[in-house]
């Protein structure tokens, strides 16, 4: 009996907690939903206090789906597409209808497309007509996304095909210029190899057959050219360094004569001069 009276006293007590938990839930939501109703009144005329409002119905119940949604809507007509996206997807984790998720999606989509996301968009309008086929608003939209998807891949494939086609021009230049620094490298050996081989041929010119150093030949030319117009001795002539020898022992040899005659004239006597050669 013991047993069983606890486990009946387990039990009371379990159900009691529960009802409580169910009772903070019910309250809290209620509260939750209080704040969005004022959030409502207030975020046509007053935005800061429209947005306190729903963040103070999102603390109170954090999975209040309408909280959620209202401040993404309200963030979307302030321009505040960022934080719209972040509270749309919120709601549609949040919740478990299909109605609430097919707004959720198709608000998303709208942000996408204003983001120029087209391709994302497509995804989000898809998602909002698997739970609500019948919303032909969802469906145009989703008709606009994807031409502006198609728009926006067809300009992607062309810029990259010119982006290749850059790549390619690149590439075809730098081998041109790789092309041409090798000719010229080409060129500079083959000028080189020309020259080395010219002084090569002048140092060989510069040697005789048996590799000695010949004379310089303008040097040589120049002693043979005044050797030559030196006038040479014919036979039976007297070369003229001869001749100037010989006038000079004339000269003196008169000059011995005249000292003589010289002396005769002072004694009164004459002499008999020789004659020179």
């Amino acid at each position: 009996m013991k047993r069983i009276a606890l486990i009946l006293l387990t039990c009371i007590v379990s159900i009691s907690f529960a009802q409580q938990e169910d009772k903070e839930q019910v309250l809290a939501l209620k509260k939750a939903n209080g704040f969005v109703y004022e959030g409502n009144s207030l975020i046509k005329d007053d935005f800061v206090s429209g947005e306190m409002a729903y963040r103070q119905a999102i603390s109170k119940q954090p999975n209040t789906v309408a909280g959620i949604y209202n401040l993404g809507n309200a963030y979307y007509k302030e321009g505040n597409l960022e934080e719209a996206l972040y509270r749309h997807e919120q709601a549609a984790k949040a919740t478990n209808s299909k109605s609430e998720k097919h707004k959720a999606y198709h608000n998303i989509g709208n942000i996408l497309m204003q983001n120029k996301k087209c391709k994302e968009a497509v995804e989000a309008f898809k998602n909002a007509l698997r739970n609500d086929p019948t919303d032909n608003e969802t469906r145009y939209n989703l008709g606009i996304a994807k031409i502006c998807a198609e728009e926006q891949k067809k300009q992607e494939d062309e810029n990259k095909d010119d982006e290749n086609k850059e790549d390619e021009n690149k590439d075809d230049k730098d081998k041109k210029d790789n092309e041409d620094k090798k000719d010229k490298e080409g060129d500079d050996k083959e000028d080189k190899k020309d020259k080395g081989d010219e002084e090569k041929k002048e140092g060989d010119d510069e040697k005789d057959d048996k590799g000695n150093p010949k004379e310089d030949k303008g040097k040589g030319d120049e002693d043979k050219k005044k050797e030559q117009q030196k006038p040479k001795p014919q036979p039976g002539q007297m070369s003229p360094q001869q001749i100037k020898n010989l006038l000079e022992a004339m000269n003196n040899q008169e000059q011995k004569v005249q000292e003589k005659m010289n002396a005769v004239k002072e004694k009164g006597a004459k002499i008999k001069t020789e004659k020179d050669w």
